[in-house]
């Protein structure tokens, strides 16, 4: 019997301090925390086959989809569509708190990168290996 995943999304997401925290992993859908740092940033990257859904909790992002540039804050969501170039920047004085799905999942179930810098080290290693959390 599957359970499912069941949280307070914003509370999960406000709590974060890692930029990149693996919350669940389904055969489809992935769920992600993420906590940048002021300045900080995830990085151009493109997905060719993952759609890709934001949610900033708490800050001020820069997102960057195919050269054009949005601004999110507080509860904005964005959806990057599979192969599009696209870059997450904290635009704000403080952290970055947003949440992210991936569809299908992109890293491998229980992932946790504490730094961008254990994120780019592990990007292959952490990559998803088709084992979903249940």
């Amino acid at each position: 019997m599957k359970k499912g995943y069941v949280t307070d999304i914003e509370d999960r997401t406000l709590e974060n301090t890692d930029f990149r925290r693996v919350l669940y992993t389904g055969a489809h859908l992935q769920l992600v925390l993420m906590s940048l740092q002021p300045g900080e940033e995830i990085g151009k990257e493109v997905h060719p086959d993952v759609d890709q859904f934001f949610r900033v909790e708490q800050g001020r992002a820069t997102l960057l989809i195919d050269g054009a540039e949005h601004v999110l804050e507080d509860d904005d969501i964005a959806i990057v569509p599979a192969g599009a170039e696209h870059n997450v920047i904290n635009a704000g004085d403080g952290p970055l708190k947003l949440y992210t799905l991936y569809a299908p999942p992109e890293h491998r179930d229980g992932t946790v990168h504490a730094t961008s810098e254990v994120a780019q080290e592990r990007h292959e290693a952490d990559h998803y290996d088709g084992r979903p959390t249940e």
